[in-house]
């Protein structure tokens, strides 16, 4: 492996969807910006460019509502080939955003950053600051139920057509949607995407949820979908907890994100499902839990819990894939190695798992997991993710979060921490 070749490569990925001051994940299939891919793209430009990197995340928030919340797209301008764009979202504002948001991966990487360009970053940082506890703020108050962070999509979730959201979605009446015509199935085999009948229901949650006039408290109360996301209260968790040690490193208060973090931890604890015996999501309409290990149940290092449970599981499901860690439990009966977040490999995912284990100590793990990543992106390049039994490439190419992440964990040339 000419792993020095490869970096530049990763950094020529970076550069090439670079549309001048926010990077599309991929070109044709993604070609809006879209929330953490945005982080993950901050974090690997600040591998070699770090004004390029707050730049980004600048151009992030400028897509930030009123009430604090950060959209999952921004429709910085006019692009065809994706559906569904920012007429079918119809938010009343410049520029046009769709009406959800997506995990907060943000805080993370920008604390990341500035910690290693204090003198640079300490202006970008007062500059982000404000915003960044917004955000949060926004999630404490609208999304969070007794302590974990609800969905109202599973976009949201940046795990679309995850196992977690079946029970919920089965009870979403996708049929009066109308017409309409995928863009996403030509540009990639259509056994790599969620089905039909899912977009029929995504397309439902988001009528509803602009016909309410994007109305949190409407949602919460009449939405289709509703489910706490254990990969959000983690990854909240985990965010709340960099956004602490930015306001005290800027001498802001804390009190009120100590708090927060005080109810996201009681919340972990809900998400256990005793049954299973793992972490789990949980649709909060019926209560019940989804009864899915995913790769998302795995973030609890991450989120900084030190709670060792789900390490007999993590190596139960590495003994039997060649390439960690697959987003479907393989002896689920519904795991499917190439359908989207179904079964395969996300690189960004193993990023964030890797990174939580080697903080708790686990390095055996954490390496195992690293190296899997970067033996998958050197045989089949920077694709968006994996087969975990044979490492065949899937989705998008030239994929943004995956060069990123190259550059800052998996490659031989990074520092492999945030």
């Amino acid at each position: 492996m000419n792993h020095k070749k490869l970096d530049k490569q990763a950094r020529k990925i970076l550069r090439e969807n670079d549309r001048g001051g926010y990077t599309v994940p991929t070109r044709r299939l993604y070609p809006y910006q879209w929330n953490w891919d945005s982080g993950f793209a901050a974090w690997g430009f600040a591998a070699f460019d770090v004004k390029r990197a707050w730049f980004e995340i600048q151009t992030l928030f400028h897509g930030q509502w009123d009430n604090g919340m950060v959209p999952h797209i921004i429709f910085h301008k006019r692009a065809d080939g994706y559906f569904p764009g920012p007429d079918v979202w119809g938010t009343p504002r410049i520029p046009h955003t769709s009406g959800i948001t997506q995990p907060p991966v943000v805080t993370t990487f920008a604390r990341s950053i500035y910690e290693a360009d204090k003198e640079y970053g300490r202006v970008h940082m007062e500059l982000l600051y404000g915003r960044l506890v917004s955000w949060h703020r926004w999630f404490m108050k609208h999304r969070v139920t007794d302590g974990m962070v609800a969905i109202t999509h599973p976009w949201e979730s940046g795990r679309d057509n995850a196992v977690d959201w079946d029970g919920a979605m089965a009870n979403v009446d996708g049929s009066n949607v109308g017409p309409y015509e995928r863009a996403d199935t030509h540009h990639v085999n259509p056994e790599m995407r969620p089905k039909k009948e899912d977009y029929d229901r995504y397309l439902a949650m988001v009528q509803f949820s602009r016909d309410s006039g994007y109305d949190e408290a409407e949602i919460a109360r009449n939405g289709p979908f509703r489910v706490a996301d254990v990969g959000m209260t983690f990854i909240l968790l985990r965010s709340c907890r960099d956004l602490l040690a930015i306001a005290a490193e800027l001498d802001h208060i804390t009190q009120e994100i100590r708090g927060w973090i005080h109810t996201l931890e009681q919340g972990v604890s809900r998400h256990w499902n005793e049954n299973g015996g793992f972490y789990d999501s949980i649709d909060l309409r019926t209560g019940e839990h989804a009864g899915s290990l995913s790769s998302a149940s795995f973030l609890c290092w991450y989120a900084g819990m030190r709670d060792d449970r789900m390490l007999p599981h993590l190596k139960r499901i590495l003994d039997n894939v060649s390439f960690a860690v697959p987003s479907c439990d393989p002896e689920s009966a519904a795991f499917n190695s190439l359908r989207y977040w179904r079964g395969p490999v996300w690189g960004i995912i193993n990023t964030l798992i890797g990174l939580g284990l080697a903080e708790a100590g686990h390095i055996e793990f954490a390496e195992r997991i690293r190296r899997d990543t970067r033996k998958l992106i050197a045989e089949h390049g920077f694709y968006e993710y994996f087969c975990p039994h044979d490492g065949a490439p899937a989705g998008g190419d030239a994929f943004t979060w995956t060069a990123a992440i190259w550059l800052t964990w998996a490659s031989p040339s990074a520092k492999g921490r945030l």
